[in-house]
């Protein structure tokens, strides 16, 4: 698996932080120990617990987006809308 991280120069140190998980973070001396400490801390919260990705259903206006593409009701409603924008604008 591949996580974003990132590696930070502080005071002397290096932090390193799992990119989107504030609470996720180590400093070391070193940019190489400080990734290697990152590398076990996400090893050791794996073992507790379990990593997985997921997907939302969109919420709001966004949702809908689709939805009607193939109700005819809305083809004549477009239609419509349409022939009365054209005849305004012609006016």
């Amino acid at each position: 698996m591949n996580f974003p991280v990132l590696v930070e120069q502080c005071e002397g140190q290096f932090s390193a932080s799992l990119a989107g998980v504030p609470d996720v973070r180590v400093i070391e001396p070193t940019r190489s120990q400080a990734i290697s400490s990152l590398e076990t801390e996400i090893h050791q919260r794996i073992e507790h617990g379990e990593l997985l990705s997921l997907e939302i259903d969109s919420v709001g206006i966004s949702g809908l987006a689709g939805k009607f593409e193939t109700d005819p009701t809305l083809r004549e409603i477009c239609d419509n809308a349409y022939k009365i924008r054209n005849a305004e604008h012609n006016q």
